[in-house]
């Protein structure tokens, strides 16, 4: 006779199996049929624009580069038969393992001490069934054990050069994330079970969404990562007031409407990135580091880069430079009298700013006072994830895609990003959009990451080339204007702040650059990463920031002996901004100033959308 305990460990495993059966199989073919049509829609979205000529596919390209990667990597580890044995006698055991916790669950006994379990704040495995279901159990573990033997397979590899190595890193993590049991309908519980429940009415919906998505990229996927039709910008995001009192061919200059009697003397000038849109630093009024700024009593100018399109495509740095740094300097010396600014650059347009500075020094203007770097590399040494995609044969053929158009689709460029961490910003997506059929949440945040700008051709080849490939700046070697630029010649007051996660400009990279400048840098890190890092407004009381001495030495030696100070470093900046210059003067409103007034904050370049 059965005992009570048996009866109990059948009826579980019945419960278990009964919700993976499907119970209208009419209903279902009728849906899976559905899903068909909309697959088909999917694949005309596709197809059309390349049978038209619109699309041509680049795919060859980082195929082939992963492809040379990996065989770089094969050659180190069949090039010895013992080591190769090893290797396979490692993957093997741990198989091993893996199939006799199997074989014991199957028989009723609790998993051994040889399991393998996900990393801490891994979230694909977090249904129960993952570990309750012999099964997916199995699948889990299977996975794991790979994934891991693939990363150790590159970290043992000696003898690659760390070019290669990076890139092999990278391209594994890429394959492994994307093979995850977890993003495929039969080998992740919850999908399964979802999709019996409701008789396959998600794969209807989220192939919809594919096709969707697909026609939005214009034949390439635009992966939708928020509900993007509750934004709209200068609606309810980008709303700080103010005016455009300038325009050139590359950028709109806004300058915003004061909030206090008294301002600082010195106007605040902020060149924020091409690479993305410059209101991710005014997402709404709680986020905001433009009102922020006002509050305290800085008169902003924010350079809006255009959209670039055909048109720009020869419009290289100098042209950036002139048009959209010297260009928002002039404006500001006509609506304020002030020659002297305080001047803050993001990213890459904290690169460009850094530049312009020593072009600056060479021609002895000296109307930037201060400068302000937010994950500004000006050393690509450590340069992060993103090297990946650079070198001559990569950047070769991201020159001839972009001659023929004159710019770069802005789709391309936000794939890139987002494989930087395709485990949050890919992979959960296409879970829940095309297999779950849900749309995702509505996120200020990643419906600015999904507002993808285009780069001109000449703008983009230099920044690679003269960055990434041959790290000219730091080396003393990048020429504009006619001048060959020395860091050295930058001798104003620095304040460089790095973010401790940023996975675009790595803390190690932007600690680095510090010593290429030729006058005192204030160095800290924000905890976080490349966007939370730098939009950490004081009342959300959030992460951290740390301070040290000057940034000499090495940068693991700096994080040890720096101090960590609790929440936002806006007020730290904030202080060491006024110990520049704390003069005052009335408030400047953008309607008091001698110039014209060509339109309401935002503008019309960060509108355009690709």
């Amino acid at each position: 006779m059965a005992s009570q305990d048996d009866k109990t460990n059948t009826d579980a495993s019945a419960s278990s199996v009964e919700q993976y059966i499907v119970k209208d199989p009419e209903q279902f073919a009728r849906n899976l049929a559905h899903m068909i049509e909309q697959a088909g829609k999917a694949a005309s979205a596709w197809v059309t624009p390349r049978e038209r000529g619109e699309v041509r596919d680049s795919v060859a390209e980082p195929m082939a580069d992963m492809v040379k990667t990996f065989s770089k990597l094969s050659e180190y580890w069949l090039s010895d038969p013992a080591r190769a044995l090893e290797a396979q006698t490692k993957l093997f055991a741990g198989y091993m393992n893996v199939w006799s916790n199997a074989v014991g669950r199957m028989s009723g006994e609790q998993r051994g001490e040889g399991g393998v379990e996900p990393e801490r704040g891994d979230k694909r495995f977090q249904d129960p069934e993952w570990g309750r279901n012999a099964f997916f159990d199995f699948l889990k573990q299977a996975y794991l054990v790979t994934s891991r033997w693939a990363g150790e397979l590159v970290e043992h590899a000696d003898g690659l050069d760390e070019h290669t190595r990076h890139k092999a890193n990278f391209y594994v993590r890429q394959i492994t994330q994307a093979i995850s049991p977890s993003n495929f309908i039969l080998t992740n519980p919850e999908l399964f079970r979802e999709t019996v429940a409701t008789n396959g009415e998600n794969l209807v919906r989220g192939m919809k969404m594919l096709a969707e998505d697909i026609a939005a990229g214009k034949g390439d996927l635009k992966l939708r990562q928020a509900d993007y039709s509750k934004f709209a910008v200068g609606k309810n995001i980008a709303t700080s007031p103010g005016k455009v009192v300038a325009r050139s061919e590359l950028a709109e200059i806004i300058q915003y409407e004061p909030t206090t009697p008294k301002a600082l003397k010195r106007p605040l000038m902020i060149c924020p990135p091409w690479i993305n849109k410059f209101y991710i630093l005014d997402l709404n009024p709680e986020k905001s580091f433009i009102r922020w700024a006002v509050e305290q009593g800085h008169t902003v100018f924010v350079i809006s880069w255009v959209n670039p399109d055909g048109r720009h495509g020869r419009k290289g740095w100098d042209a950036y430079i002139e048009e959209g740094i010297g260009f928002c300097l002039d404006t500001i010396e006509k609506a304020t009298g002030e020659r002297t600014v305080n001047a803050i650059g993001y990213c890459v347009g904290g690169t460009l700013l850094a530049a312009a500075l020593a072009l600056m020094a060479k021609r002895g203007d000296r109307r930037i006072g201060s400068v302000t770097f937010f994950t500004t590399q000006v050393d690509f040494t450590h340069a992060g994830d993103l090297k990946v995609f650079v070198d001559e044969d990569q950047v070769a053929a991201l020159e001839r895609a972009m001659n023929d158009k004159g710019y770069l689709d802005g789709t391309k460029m936000a794939t890139a990003f987002n494989m930087l961490r395709a485990g949050d910003l890919i992979w959960p997506y296409v879970v829940n959009n095309y297999m779950r059929g849900k749309e995702p949440m509505p996120f200020d945040l990643l419906y600015w990451n999904s507002d993808s700008t285009r780069m001109a051709a000449a703008n983009h080849s230099f920044y690679l080339r003269n960055c990434y490939m041959e790290n000219n700046l730091s080396r003393g070697r990048m020429v504009l204007g006619g001048e060959t630029l020395s860091l050295k010649d930058v001798t104003i007051p620095v304040y460089n702040l790095a973010a401790r996660e940023d996975h675009i400009a790595p803390a190690r990279s932007v600690f680095v650059g510090c010593q290429f400048f030729g006058g005192d840098v204030e160095f800290v890190m924000a905890g976080s990463g490349h966007i939370a890092g730098v939009v950490n407004p004081p009342q959300s009381n959030k992460y951290q920031h740390w301070t040290g001495g000057p940034p000499l030495g090495a940068f693991d030696d700096w994080v040890k002996s720096a101090k960590e100070n609790s929440g936002s470093w806006w007020p730290h900046w904030q202080k060491w901004i006024e110990k520049q210059d704390r003069k005052r003067v009335s408030a400047r409103r953008p309607e008091d100033e001698k110039v014209p007034i060509l339109g309401d904050a935002p503008g019309d370049y960060v509108t355009v959308r690709i």
